[in-house]
């Protein structure tokens, strides 16, 4: 089973506190690639960067003091544009999901009843530079012999050249480019 991981493609990264226009161009391109999967019978899973009122206090908050993602608000939300209703969620307080290896393992295991991995593991979204790379060198730690790849033309950093940059290094750490 292949395993699509659609990152933080919420209203803030694309046209909110901290939107850009290269976030905004992937739009159509990530639910292109969402409808693929689906369509294959493939498994979705989204991640929504998660803060709270409190996130100016928090280290991140310190280092990037724009407020965004506070859970409940609308800039939280995961853009209806790209959002497919019943595909699993997982909340994140920083960068990188230590619960998303186990989120993965699940639906695998549910997909396939038995204790498997998943055949592949794609993702796409927002940030390229901050929260896709994070995540991606997460899950090749957590699964090192499954094949995980970044779909460029779906993903935006938060400047042309740190998400060229975020290629660069996945791929230095065996993550197939697409």
């Amino acid at each position: 089973m292949k395993i699509l991981i659609v990152v933080d493609m919420q209203n803030d990264f694309i046209d909110g506190a901290l939107g850009t226009k290269e976030a905004v161009a992937i739009v159509d391109n990530v639910r292109k690639k969402i409808d693929e999967y689906l369509g294959s019978g493939s498994t979705v899973i989204y991640t929504r960067d998660t803060h709270t009122e409190a996130y100016l206090q928090t280290q991140e908050g310190r280092n990037l003091p724009v407020v965004h993602c506070v859970k409940g608000t609308p800039g939280w939300e995961i853009s209806e544009k790209v959002y497919a209703e019943g595909c699993p969620v997982v909340d994140k307080p920083s960068f990188g999901s230590l619960a998303l290896p186990e989120v993965v393992r699940s639906c695998a295991e549910k997909q396939e009843g038995q204790d498997t991995l998943p055949d592949s593991i794609e993702l796409i979204g927002l940030c390229t530079d901050i929260c896709v790379i994070s995540n991606a060198i997460i899950l090749k730690a957590a699964f090192p012999e499954v094949p995980i790849a970044v779909d460029a033309s779906c993903c935006a950093g938060v400047t042309p050249e740190s998400h060229e940059n975020a290629l660069s290094a996945m791929q230095m750490c065996q993550i197939q480019i697409l």
